[in-house]
C-alpha cells in the first residue's frame, strides 16, 4: 500500500521555504482547484452516490465545523486559498490562490487569487470574501478558532491580493489553510442570512442555521439539506467556474454499525461504505461486487483523566493515570483492531515529524499499575466510570473497545462501569470539559505535529480536560511553548520527542491505538483517492 502521507516532508518545505526567503510559485493546481474554468470533456453522469458513514456532525458553517463528515462535505461545497494534491498531504498547492509570496521574516503572506472563481450564487470570488471569512472564522471563537492564533490581519490591498501577516513565523500556516475551518465563503450571502465579521461575532453572528441547510461556497456542490442524524445531501453546483462534479448528487446516510454498512453495500444498496471493521475485509475481498481500500488512518483513540479534581476526583492523579498506562493490554487492543493499527508510542501519531515508531512506548505491568494504585491510596481498588460516544469510526467500535478497556484496568485492581452516550451528547460533555475519564478520539485538523501540541496545558484538548496554566507543570508549559516556535526540523524533531516522553510519565492521556482504515467501494465505483485531510473527494467519484 502507499504511504498515506508524510508530514516531515510538508514540514521541510515549509521550513525550506522559510530559510531561503524566496517567492513561491508552485505548480499548476490539480483540475478540481484549476484556476479557471475546465471544459468538461464527456457528459456528466446523471447519478446519485450514497455514501454510509457514522455521522459526527455538531454543524456545517465552515467557521464552526470540527469533525469529519463536515470536512467530506467542505471539500465538496467550499474552496480554500491552498490545498493538498488529490493522493497526499506531502506538499501544499494552489486552491483559490494561483501563487503566493512569502516574506524574509517569513511573517508575511501575499496570495493572488484565481481569476475567474465564483461562488454558487454567481459571485466573483474576491479578496475581501477572504478576508470576510477569515475574521469571521476568528472571531466567532468556535472549535476550530484556535487554528487563527498566529494571524494578525488579513487584508485586501485590491481585489485579487490578500495580504495574511502572523505575529510571528508559524511553520504549520500553510498546512492549517488546507483546513475547511478556512473555506472561503461568499460574504454577500453569509451575511446576508445575518453573518458577521465583526469582534462581536461570537455573539452577534446569526447565520450558522441557515449554513446548516445551505453552501455559500465556490466548491462542485452545493448542500441541499442535512437532516441531523439520517442523512446529508449534496447536489452539483451549476455555477461551478472549474470541471463539475461527475455525479449529480452525493447523499451521505448516517449508518453507525460497521455490519449495517456492510450488508448495505453487498446488497447494492449503498456505494461506499466508510466505517468498516477489520474483520470484515476478508469476506469483502472475496465478493467480486466490492474493492476494498486498506491503510493506516491518523486518528488518535485515547483515554484522558480531568484535571480538575472537583469533576475528575482521583482521576485527576497523576500517579493513578500512570496506573491506567501500565495497566492497558496495547497488543490485546491492538489485535482487537486488526487490521493495519498500530500503538503509539504517546499522544503524536505514527508518521508525523519526530513521532517514535509503533509499540515503543510503555508496556504492560499489571503488578505495576496495582503497586501505583496503592501508592495513590486505592489498595483495595478504585471506582470510576468511562465515558465515551456510542458510534463506529473508521471501523474502531467504541463499545467494543470501552469493554476491553474495562476488562483491563479491572485486572489492575480497577472497577470499572460504562457510561455510553449518544454522539452529540457525548460530544458535548467532552467539549464542555465536565467528563471525569473517558475515551475519544482525535484527528489532526492540519498535517503537522503542532496540530498535537493541543493536547498540552490550554490547548484544545488541554481544556477540555481543565488542564491549565494554572494547575500545570511549569516544564510542561516551557516545552509548549518552544514547540509552538521551533522551525529548524531537527530541532522540533527532539522538542516532540521530549513532549512524547513528559506525556507517557506525567500526562493524562493513555494512548491507546492508531487504527488501520478499510472502505468498502462497489466494484461500480471509479476514481476514488483516499486522502487523510477529507478522507474523500466526492467530486472526483465516477458511477458505473
Amino acid at each position: 500500500m502507499r504511504a498515506l502521507y508524510s508530514i516531515l516532508s510538508l514540514s521541510l518545505v515549509v521550513a525550506m521555504v522559510l530559510a531561503a526567503c524566496a517567492p513561491v510559485s508552485p505548480p499548476p493546481a490539480p483540475a478540481e482547484q484549476a484556476a479557471g474554468p475546465a471544459m468538461a470533456t464527456e457528459e456528466v453522469q446523471g447519478t446519485t452516490l450514497i455514501v454510509a458513514i457514522a455521522e459526527d456532525t455538531a454543524s456545517l458553517d465552515p467557521a464552526r465545523a470540527f469533525e469529519t463528515l463536515p470536512a467530506i462535505v467542505h471539500k465538496a461545497t467550499y474552496q480554500t486559498l491552498v490545498t493538498f494534491p488529490p493522493d497526499s498531504v506531502d506538499t501544499v498547492v494552489p486552491g483559490l490562490a494561483t501563487s503566493w509570496e512569502i516574506s524574509d521574516d517569513g511573517t508575511v503572506y501575499t496570495f493572488t487569487l484565481a481569476e475567474d472563481a465564483v461562488f454558487s450564487s454567481g459571485n466573483p470570488v474576491t479578496a475581501d470574501d477572504v478576508v470576510f471569512s477569515f475574521n469571521r472564522l476568528k472571531y466567532i471563537k468556535g472549535n476550530p478558532s484556535f487554528l487563527t492564533e498566529t494571524i494578525a490581519s488579513v487584508e485586501a490591498p485590491d481585489p485579487r491580493t490578500v495580504v495574511l501577516t502572523l505575529t510571528r513565523p508559524d511553520p504549520a500556516i500553510l498546512a492549517k489553510l488546507v483546513f475547511s475551518a478556512f473555506s472561503v465563503v461568499d460574504r454577500q450571502v453569509v451575511a446576508a442570512q445575518g453573518g458577521t465579521a465583526a469582534e462581536d461575532a461570537a455573539t452577534t453572528d446569526q447565520a450558522e442555521e441557515w449554513l446548516n441547510q445551505n453552501s455559500a461556497g465556490s466548491g462542485p456542490y452545493l448542500l441541499e439539506k442535512w437532516e441531523p442524524g439520517v442523512e446529508t445531501v449534496l447536489v452539483r453546483n451549476p455555477n461551478f467556474w472549474g470541471e463539475p462534479g461527475q455525479v449529480e448528487r452525493v447523499v451521505f446516510r448516517n449508518i453507525p454499525e460497521a455490519a449495517t454498512q456492510k450488508i448495505q453495500l453487498e446488497a447494492g444498496d449503498i456505494d461506499i461504505a466508510m466505517d468498516l471493521s477489520a474483520d470484515q475485509v476478508a469476506s469483502l475481498e472475496a465478493n467480486p461486487d466490492v474493492v476494498v481500500y486498506q491503510g493506516l488512518s491518523d486518528t488518535l483513540v485515547f483515554l484522558k483523566g480531568n484535571q480538575d479534581p472537583d469533576i475528575g476526583g482521583p482521576m485527576s492523579d497523576p500517579t493513578v493515570q500512570l496506573a491506567v498506562r501500565y495497566a492497558l493490554d496495547y497488543e490485546g487492543i491492538r489485535q482487537l483492531a486488526g487490521g493495519q493499527s498500530v500503538t503509539p508510542a504517546s499522544m503524536l501519531p505514527v508518521g508525523f515529524l519526530g513521532a517514535y515508531p509503533p509499540n515503543s512506548g510503555l508496556q504492560r505491568d499489571v503488578e505495576q499499575a496495582r503497586a501505583l494504585l496503592a501508592q495513590a491510596g486505592y489498595p483495595d481498588g478504585l471506582a470510576v466510570e468511562l465515558a465515551y460516544p456510542d458510534f463506529t469510526f473508521a471501523g474502531v467500535n467504541f463499545g467494543t473497545f470501552a469493554q476491553k478497556v474495562q476488562a483491563d484496568l479491572n485486572e489492575a485492581g480497577f472497577q470499572v462501569s460504562l457510561a455510553p452516550a449518544e454522539v452529540q451528547v457525548a460530544l458535548e460533555a467532552y467539549r464542555q470539559g465536565t467528563e471525569p475519564f473517558g475515551l475519544w478520539l482525535w484527528l489532526p485538523d492540519y498535517r503537522d505535529p503542532l496540530d498535537y501540541v493541543e493536547f498540552l496545558p490550554d490547548g484544545v484538548v488541554g481544556k477540555r480536560l481543565n488542564w491549565t496554566d494554572e494547575n500545570a507543570d511549569p516544564a510542561i508549559l516551557e516545552l509548549r511553548d518552544r514547540l509552538k516556535v521551533a522551525v529548524d526540523p531537527d530541532t522540533r524533531v527532539e522538542l516532540f520527542r521530549q513532549m512524547q516522553d513528559y506525556l507517557m510519565e506525567k500526562g493524562p492521556y493513555a494512548p491507546i491505538l492508531q487504527p488501520g482504515i478499510q472502505i468498502g467501494l462497489s466494484n461500480r465505483i471509479r476514481g476514488f483517492v483516499y486522502n487523510p485531510q477529507w478522507r474523500v473527494d466526492v467530486s472526483q467519484i465516477v458511477k458505473e
